[in-house]
C-alpha cells in the first residue's frame, strides 16, 4: 500500500515562513527522507498539496525531486488557482494571467510560473464549478478603489474553496505534514483549520513549528490542539521513520490477493448448499416457488462491466473533463473485483447458510428417524433406524468439521464486506470522494477487508480532472442516483421478503408446537377414556407409539423451524432492510432537489457531501449485519 502524505502551512507572506524559510526547508528535507526510507513495498509515497505559494510548493518540489508522486487538490481550475496564488496587486495583472499572458510585476509573474510548471507535473483535482463567480469576485477584490465588501467577500469565498479542496486531500492520507507557528489561528481553509480538521478525522498530524523548525510533535487527537506546547518532542529522524512505519498495513495484499484474485470464482451455486435457499423459497414464495430449481449463474466480471456498471462508466466517459486513466482503473481495479467478490461472498453465504440450516434439519430428522419404528415396528428392528439416525448426525458432523476448516463464516463475512465497500466506490472515485484513513470501520475478527479495500482505492488516488457543473449533474443524476434508487428498490422488496418468511416461518413452527399439543392431548384423553371403559384399553396401549412419536416428531420440527428462525433472524434483517431503504430515500429526495437547483448554487461540496452520505449508509448497514452474524458461528445444532 503505497503511502499517502499531506502538507499544509504557512505561505509565503506569513512572518513566521519568511523568517525561517531555509529551516523549514530543512526540516521538511530530514522528514521526506524518513518517510522515503519507511516506504512499503518499494512503493514512492505520494504527497498531496494544494499548491499555494510558501509551504505547499516548498513540499512539492522537495517530494519532485525524491521522485514522489504529487497529487494537487486545487480550490480553483489551473488558471485561477495560479492567478490567485501568484498574488497580483493590480486587476490587470490578474486578468493577464487568467488569459494566460504573463503579468507585468516580475515576481508576481514568476509566482504563476512557479506554480503553473509546478501543476504541469501533478495530477491535478480540479474544483472549478464556480471559476466564474470566483473569478469575478477575485477581479473585483483587487479594483480601485478598493471595496472592503468585495474584499471580504472574496477572502471568505476562497477559505471555503480552500476548505473542501482540503478535505479532498484529507480523504486521501495517511499522515498530515503541517509547518504552523502555533500561534495563527487562520480561516477556514487554512492551517490551523485543515489540522484539526484531519484530527477529527482520525488521522494523525506531524507539526512542525516555523517559528523554530527544529521542534516537532506529533498529533494524535483533536485534544491534542490544546496542549500542543507540552506534548514531547520528536528526537530526530527516527521517530518519524517509526510512526510512518506504523500507519500502513503489511499484511492487507496478501490476504485479499489469496481470496479473490489469486483464483477464478464458481460461476454457479451448488445444490448442497441451497437449504437456507429452500426455506427462503417455501415460506417466501409459497408452494409455486417451493420445489423449482434453485441453481443461481453467478454474473461474469464482462458482464457486470456491460450491464451493471455500464451507465456510470459510459457517462463518465463523455465528460471532455473526465480522467480517462481513472475510468479505466474504475473499471478493471473496481468493478472487476465488486464482481468477483460479490460471487465469492455469496457462494460462501449459500455454504455458510445453507450448511447450518441443513444441520438444523438433520438434526431433526435424526431424532424423528430415529424412533420412526415405533408405530410399525418392534425394537428388534430398530437397527435400519438407528443407523439411518447415525448417518445424518455423522453427516452434521461433517459439515461443522469443514465449515470450520473453510471458515464458510468468516470468509463470507470477508468477503461480503469488501464487495460492499466496492459496489459504491466507482462514484465516489470519479467524484475523489474517499472514506479517511481513520474513519474506516474495524472488526473484531479481521481488519484485512478495509485495508484491502482502502489500499485499492487509494492506489488510485485522486483523478485528474476537472469538476464543472456538468460533471457534478452527470454525478447526480447518473452515478450517485441510479446507484441509491437501484439499492432503495432492492432492500424496500427485500425487507418485504424477508418479513413476509419471517412471519410464516414464525407461525409454522408455533402451529407444530400446537399440533403436538393436541396429539398429547388427545392421546391423555383416550387413556382416560380407556380408564372409564369406552375405548378398548388394548387399542389404546397399541396406539400408544404412534402418539408418542407424533410427541416427539412435531415438536422437533417445530424446534427446527424455530432455531432456523432464530439463527436466519428474517425479522431483525427486514428492519435493516427496511431502515436502509428509508435512509436511501432521503437521499433520493436530497438528490432530487440538488439536481432542480440553478447552476450557481449547485457546488462540489453539497455533492460531496450525498456522496458521504451514502457510504455513511453502506458503512452503517454493514455493522448492523454483522452484529446479527458475527457469533453465529457454524457450530453444533442444538
Amino acid at each position: 500500500m503505497r503511502l499517502s502524505v499531506g502538507i499544509t502551512g504557512h505561505r509565503a507572506n506569513n512572518l513566521a515562513y519568511s523568517d525561517n524559510a531555509s529551516g523549514i526547508e530543512g526540516a521538511l528535507e530530514i522528514v521526506f527522507a524518513a518517510i522515503d526510507s519507511s516506504k512499503i513495498e518499494e512503493l514512492k509515497p505520494r504527497l498531496h498539496a494544494l499548491l499555494a505559494l510558501g509551504t505547499d510548493l516548498m513540499a512539492v518540489e522537495i517530494a519532485l525531486r525524491r521522485g514522489w508522486q504529487v497529487t494537487a487538490p486545487l480550490p480553483f481550475g489551473k488558471g485561477l488557482n495560479a492567478a490567485i496564488n501568484a498574488q497580483p496587486q493590480t486587476v490587470e495583472d490578474a486578468r493577464n494571467m487568467l488569459q494566460g499572458l504573463t503579468a507585468s510585476d516580475p515576481v508576481v509573474a514568476a509566482n504563476a510560473k512557479r506554480i503553473s510548471d509546478l501543476a504541469s507535473r501533478a495530477t491535478c483535482f480540479e474544483l472549478a464549478e464556480r471559476d466564474a463567480r470566483m473569478t469575478q469576485m477575485f477581479l473585483d477584490s483587487l479594483q480601485l478603489p478598493i471595496s472592503p465588501d468585495a474584499v471580504l467577500g472574496f477572502s471568505v469565498s476562497a477559505s471555503d474553496r480552500a476548505a473542501l479542496a482540503g478535505q479532498a486531500m484529507i480523504d486521501q492520507i495517511d499522515l498530515l505534514i503541517a509547518v504552523w507557528d502555533g500561534h495563527s489561528p487562520g480561516p477556514v481553509g487554512g492551517t490551523k483549520h485543515t489540522i484539526a480538521r484531519t484530527l477529527e478525522m482520525g488521522i494523525r498530524v506531524l507539526w512542525i513549528n516555523a517559528s523554530n523548525p527544529v521542534e516537532w510533535r506529533l498529533f494524535d487527537a483533536i485534544e491534542a490542539l490544546a496542549s500542543r506546547w507540552q506534548l514531547p518532542l520528536l528526537k530526530d529522524a527516527e521517530a518519524v521513520e517509526t510512526i510512518v512505519g506504523s500507519l500502513v498495513p503489511h499484511d492487507e495484499s496478501s490476504t485479499g490477493a489469496a481470496l479473490l484474485d489469486a483464483h477464478s470464482p464458481p460461476t454457479r451455486s451448488r445444490k448442497r448448499f441451497h437449504a437456507y435457499r429452500r426455506i427462503e423459497a417455501i415460506f417466501g414464495s409459497g408452494m409455486s416457488g417451493a420445489f423449482g430449481s434453485l441453481t443461481q449463474r453467478y454474473s461474469p466480471e464482462d458482464e457486470v462491466v456491460s450491464n451493471d456498471a455500464a451507465s456510470l462508466l459510459n457517462s463518465a466517459k463523455t465528460l471532455a473533463t473526465s480522467d480517462s486513466n481513472l475510468i479505466a482503473k474504475t473499471e478493471t481495479e473496481i468493478v472487476r473485483r465488486f464482481a468477483r467478490a460479490d460471487t465469492i461472498a455469496t457462494y460462501l453465504s449459500d455454504a455458510y447458510r445453507g450448511g447450518m440450516v441443513a444441520n438444523l434439519l438433520l438434526a431433526a430428522f435424526a431424532v424423528i428417524g430415529g424412533i420412526a419404528y415405533l408405530p410399525f415396528f418392534d425394537a428388534a428392528l430398530k437397527w435400519p433406524f438407528a443407523l439411518f439416525e447415525f448417518a445424518l448426525l455423522a453427516t452434521i458432523l461433517l459439515v461443522i468439521v469443514i465449515g470450520r476448516r473453510r471458515d464458510w463464516h468468516g470468509r463470507w463475512f470477508q468477503t461480503r464486506r469488501v464487495a460492499e465497500y466496492l459496489r459504491h466506490a466507482p462514484f465516489m472515485l470519479l467524484l475523489g470522494v474517499a472514506r479517511p484513513t481513520g474513519s474506516w470501520p474495524r472488526s473484531s475478527d479481521t481488519d484485512w477487508p478495509e485495508d484491502y479495500v482502502c489500499s485499492i482505492l487509494r492506489e488510485i488516488g485522486l483523478p485528474n480532472a476537472v469538476i464543472d457543473q456538468a460533471t457534478l449533474r452527470i454525478a447526480l443524476e447518473n452515478w450517485i442516483g441510479q446507484h441509491v434508487s437501484a439499492q432503495r428498490r432492492y432492500h424496500l422488496a427485500k425487507a418485504i421478503r424477508l418479513e413476509r418468511i419471517n412471519h410464516r416461518l414464525e407461525r409454522i413452527s408455533e402451529y407444530l408446537f400446537l399440533l403436538a399439543m393436541l396429539t398429547v392431548a388427545f392421546y391423555l384423553g383416550t387413556e382416560a377414556a380407556a380408564a372409564a371403559g369406552m375405548l378398548p384399553t388394548q387399542d389404546v396401549r397399541h396406539a400408544s407409539k404412534l402418539f408418542t412419536f407424533l410427541g416427539v416428531a412435531l415438536p422437533t420440527l417445530g424446534g427446527a423451524l424455530a432455531g432456523i428462525h432464530y439463527f436466519a433472524d428474517f425479522g431483525r434483517f427486514a428492519a435493516i432492510s427496511e431502515s436502509t431503504a428509508h435512509r436511501l430515500e432521503a437521499i433520493e429526495r436530497r438528490t432530487a432537489t440538488l439536481l432542480s437547483a440553478p447552476d450557481d448554487e449547485l457546488d462540489y461540496g453539497r455533492v460531496a457531501n450525498i456522496a458521504r452520505a451514502v457510504d455513511e449508509i453502506v458503512v452503517s448497514e454493514i455493522e448492523h449485519w454483522q452484529d446479527v452474524f458475527g457469533g453465529k458461528h457454524i457450530s453444533v445444532p442444538v
